[in-house]
């Protein structure tokens, strides 16, 4: 039996989704050398406002990194649930519904997908993966909790269309919950 982990878009059993490869990753890049060249100029300078800045902007390059990382499967569904990269494996049955919704934030919008949970995290996951290695403790997750049994999941950085991995998610949880 394969892991949800090795799941891939043309596994027959499942579906999964990467981060976007096209407009995602120059940010990331550009801040990282921008940063690179605000420590170098600190240091030859030996001016310790220029170093902190660079800090904070290797900081942010750092926690964006996984948005490099674009084949590897962030999101996704199997016949056991759903699941997502640091999170784990929720099960179907405690999955009350998924919604999707247009969230404005800071004046840009974007779809979010709404998981609703009929129990605790706890319960609701067959695989826990929320312990992560030291290193990667505060790179970016595709998710986060709005509350105590809602896990928000922003999918305008994903490779599909945002409509499609609802419809997806939504279909295989009709079925696989008969």
């Amino acid at each position: 039996m394969e892991s949800a982990t090795t799941l891939s878009f043309d596994h027959p059993y499942g579906y999964s989704v990467a981060y976007e490869r096209e407009e995602l990753q120059f940010p990331v890049y550009v801040v990282a050398v921008v940063a690179a060249g605000l420590a170098t100029a600190g240091y030859k300078l030996d001016n310790f406002p220029l170093i902190a800045l660079s800090l904070v902007a290797f900081g942010y390059a750092y926690h964006n990194f996984p948005l490099l990382e674009t084949g590897k499967p962030r999101i996704g569904a199997s016949q056991y649930g759903i699941f997502a990269d640091g999170l784990g494996i929720i099960s179907w049955r405690s999955i009350k519904q998924i919604d999707i919704v247009w969230a404005e934030i800071r004046g840009s919008g974007s779809h979010e997908l709404l998981i609703t949970l009929q129990e605790p995290l706890e319960r609701a996951l067959l695989a826990d993966w929320r312990k992560r290695p030291m290193h990667r403790f505060l790179m970016r997750l595709p998710w986060t909790m709005a509350g105590q049994d809602v896990v928000r999941m922003p999918l305008d950085v994903f490779d599909h269309a945002a409509e499609d991995i609802h419809r997806t998610f939504v279909r295989m949880m009709n079925f696989y919950r008969r």
